[in-house]
């Protein structure tokens, strides 16, 4: 399927493609950068860029913004284990992350899941500002992330393959967890060479001096539906803005501070 997308073939024919797309996902292209003659190809429509200004950030400089359009699957406390709940199935950070030393820096945290639908805008961008300190590549299965999937696949975060980004800021240590899926099922950095489903293992990078984000910048995209998981670290004195099964778009509020 991505040799399929990336392919460039008569333009009428990409065009009828994209255009049989969106009539049947219901897909805002009026929101979108659209080349001069169209799209060259079927990713080149589906990784597309949003106009300026379409996403407004949220004023306030302390919340913890949405990644992603997308809707919340689900949110809530990392215990003291460093132990998360998604749909009643649990996960450990260190299977998510990749490393047991990084995920006691979440015990007592918070976190976020919010799953990308096919007409979804596909590019991730950062939950908050901060310095880039780490990228991980955990290669895995592409099974779907659907409520099918999420409901008959055991551990299903954590076998499919995935990129972990790393930010570290004002507000703390926090993880951008980019799952792959099934379908063409790449993920690409915005600031590095890293990409998915290559057959290379991207492993684990660290940077000295690494890109230095502000909230709402580009961290990524998605050649195909998918799903982000946020982990903020302790303290967990967050209260999630959106309610589960409700709409997400970039730059709005998805966490604020409680009043101390």
């Amino acid at each position: 399927m991505g040799r399929l997308a990336d392919l460039t073939g008569p333009p009428a024919l990409v065009q009828r493609a994209v255009d049989t797309f969106v009539r049947i996902y219901g897909v805002d292209l009026s929101e979108a950068e659209v080349p001069p003659g169209g799209f060259q190809t079927f990713d080149d429509f589906f990784t597309r860029r949003l106009l300026p200004g379409v996403r407004p950030l949220d004023p306030d400089e302390g919340a913890i913004l949405c990644p992603a359009d997308g809707r919340l699957l689900d949110s809530g406390p990392i215990d003291e284990r460093a132990v998360l709940s998604v749909k009643g199935r649990l996960y450990e950070v260190q299977d998510l992350l990749g490393d047991r030393v990084e995920a006691e820096r979440y015990q007592g945290g918070t976190y976020a899941v919010v799953y990308l639908a096919p007409h979804d805008y596909h590019r991730v961008h950062a939950p908050v500002s901060g310095v880039v300190t780490a990228t991980r590549h955990i290669p895995g299965t592409l099974f779907p992330v659907n409520s099918i999937g999420i409901e008959y696949i055991e551990g299903l975060f954590t076998a499919n393959e995935r990129i972990v980004v790393h930010q570290s800021g004002d507000q703390g240590d926090v993880a951008s967890i980019l799952v792959g899926a099934i379908g063409v099922g790449r993920i690409g950095i915005a600031f590095d060479d890293v990409l998915t489903n290559t057959g290379r293992d991207g492993g684990y990078r660290t940077y000295d001096d690494g890109p230095d984000l502000a909230r709402a910048d580009e961290i990524g995209m998605f050649h195909l539906g998918s799903t982000v998981i946020v982990l903020v670290g302790p303290p967990g004195d967050l209260e999630v803005q959106k309610k589960r099964g409700e709409r997400t778009r970039v730059g709005e509020a998805l966490f604020r501070r409680r009043p101390s």
